[in-house]
């Protein structure tokens, strides 16, 4: 089994990267520098010899057929560095010639060696250049340089290029340390960022601004990440209030009606209606969970359905009206076509109404009066009320979560009703508002179907 390769940090990584690349560049860059240069030496070597060996050709007189050495007023300057030779026979010397650089000269002058030749171990080049009249041959001139000043420049520069190359490289990488360090740096401050943040910080963001390069972009797309990620959690807990608000009250019938059923003996009929009556808050509690993920799926952009809102409002007064007792507010629905529909689920919109009529029929005195109308695309379900109403100054306050209202009469109710049906309107296209005055008046705005 392999072993797990160690962690290294992406700024190391890069940084080795760069630096590699700088290394072989400057590598093959010093490398062809100096190869072109000792060529380019090497090449004025043999130019100035060949030089010296024409100039030396010139001090020559061969109009009788034989070799010979004229004077000139410079003497011995053309011939100090070149020998001069009649077939093979040496006729001038350079002064100090060394012993190998003379024998190798003789040989040039044989024809036993090229034109151009370096003898070893005497640091010198020898050119040799034919003495001819006509097309024969009759001598030979073998000039001579000293390849020490070429050989000292070729070493200087090998030296100065390399020192250049290690300034350059460890110039170079110090620069790119510190451009990725600057690089990096909304990076490392993200990383940090995120592992100070806890699970509860839904409102953190890296807030790094407008975008204006890779890393910004990157960090402003993790924003919006995080805002879809806390919007998700927050639906999460919304879900969780809203279930446990919505639910309390079915399952608490459920509840009553089975300690009454077991309290003592009764006979099959009583035991029917007790059991019907917790089919019924069963069927409740079902309805209010699909309704609950119905908003989900609103929130999440699918596809609804319409309804009429007439039959749904008579499916939900009926037991209102059969049920309550004679002491409590009369509810009255007067719709002006019972054609029109709203553009949502059947249960989403019971949802929504259910809040609104239970709150209304808590708070009224003697009636509630449910109206419905559409205009311009809009269903407004109208339900008021003839009780103390809603003041001004919390028209927007009992839409939040856990807020109750200050005209209410009792402490009943966990305050998330109001704030259910408001959000699950909202996320059809909807809402629920309330006009402050003395009696209560709501208006539930929907999208016509």
């Amino acid at each position: 089994m392999r072993p797990p390769r160690r962690p290294v940090a992406v700024r190391r990584r890069l940084l080795l990267a760069v630096a590699t690349a700088m290394l072989a560049a400057l590598l093959v860059v010093t490398v062809s520098f100096n190869v072109l240069l000792r060529r380019s030496l090497d090449g004025d070597a043999t130019s100035l010899a060949r030089a010296r060996a024409v100039a030396a050709l010139a001090t020559l007189d061969v109009t009788t057929g034989q070799v010979a050495v004229t004077e000139t007023p410079d003497n011995a300057v053309p011939d100090a560095q070149a020998w001069v030779f009649a077939g093979q026979r040496e006729i001038e010397t350079p002064p100090a010639a060394a012993a190998a650089a003379a024998a190798a000269a003789r040989q040039m002058a044989a024809g036993a060696r090229d034109a151009v030749s370096d003898p070893p171990a005497t640091g010198v080049r020898l050119v040799a250049v034919p003495i001819a009249t006509g097309a024969r041959r009759i001598g030979t001139v073998v000039a001579q340089i000293s390849l020490a000043p070429y050989t000292r420049s070729a070493r200087i520069a090998l030296v100065a290029s390399t020192l250049l190359a290690v300034v350059a490289f460890l110039g170079a990488l110090l620069a790119a340390r510190w451009i990725l360090r600057r690089a990096l740096t909304p990076v490392t401050s993200m990383t940090r960022q995120a592992a100070d943040w806890s699970a509860r910080d839904l409102d953190r963001r890296f807030a790094l601004g407008a975008p204006y390069d890779e890393l910004s972009e990157l960090a402003a797309t993790l924003d919006r990440l995080l805002d879809r990620i806390a919007a998700s959690v927050r639906r999460e807990q919304r879900f969780s209030a809203e279930i446990s608000h919505e639910l309390r009250t079915p399952l608490a019938r459920i509840v009553a009606e089975a300690d009454l059923a077991l309290r003592r003996d009764r006979d099959p009929d009583e035991y029917r209606d007790a059991l019907t009556a917790m089919r019924r808050n069963a069927d409740e509690m079902g309805r209010i969970v699909e309704a609950l993920v119905a908003a989900a799926r609103h929130e999440a952009a699918t596809q609804t359905t319409a309804c009429k809102v007439s039959a749904v409002l008579d499916t939900m007064l009926e037991p209102r009206r059969t049920q309550l007792p004679a002491s409590a507010p009369q509810i009255v629905f007067t719709p002006v076509a019972p054609d029109i529909a709203a553009g949502i689920d059947r249960d989403l919109l019971e949802r929504i109404l259910a809040p609104i009529l239970d709150n209304a029929a808590r708070h009224a005195r003697t009636r509630v009066d449910v109206h419905v109308d559409a205009t311009a695309g809009i269903v407004d379900v109208t339900i008021a009320d003839d009780g103390p109403g809603v003041g001004a100054d919390e028209a927007e306050r009992i839409f939040e979560p856990g807020v109750r209202g200050a005209t209410a009469r009792d402490g009943t109710g966990a305050g998330l009703g109001l704030a259910l049906a408001r959000r699950l309107a909202r996320s059809a296209g909807g809402d629920v508002t309330v006009d402050p005055g003395p009696r209560g008046l709501f208006h539930v705005l929907l999208p016509a179907a």
